[in-house]
């Protein structure tokens, strides 16, 4: 079985406490790389990586609360958990 079968899995069977928990640690990765990415100013590329990330972000938390499709909330934290990563060590590389 693989790692994202597994958790996927772990994930539909305790959705509302996985949910909850996702907006909690998403949300404050997220809040994280705004803080790096507007650290290096305010240029368009910038802002551009902040709408980016403020937008998956909030697609996350719409997605939860909407109580959409169970794997398509799954793939939703992953996309926004790896968006705020590659953000934050862009950002972080460049200081």
């Amino acid at each position: 079985m693989t790692l994202y079968k597994k958790t996927f899995e772990n994930f539909e069977q305790n959705f509302i406490g996985s949910s909850t928990m996702a907006v909690i640690g998403q949300s404050c990765l997220g809040a994280a790389a705004a803080m790096f990415i507007l650290s290096n100013g305010t240029s368009i590329l910038q802002m551009t990586q902040l709408a980016i990330t403020v937008l998956i972000c909030m697609l996350v938390n719409t997605s939860i609360l909407s109580q959409m499709n169970h794997k398509l909330v799954f793939n939703l934290i992953i996309s926004s958990v790896l968006c705020s990563i590659l953000f934050i060590i862009l950002n972080n590389v460049a200081l």
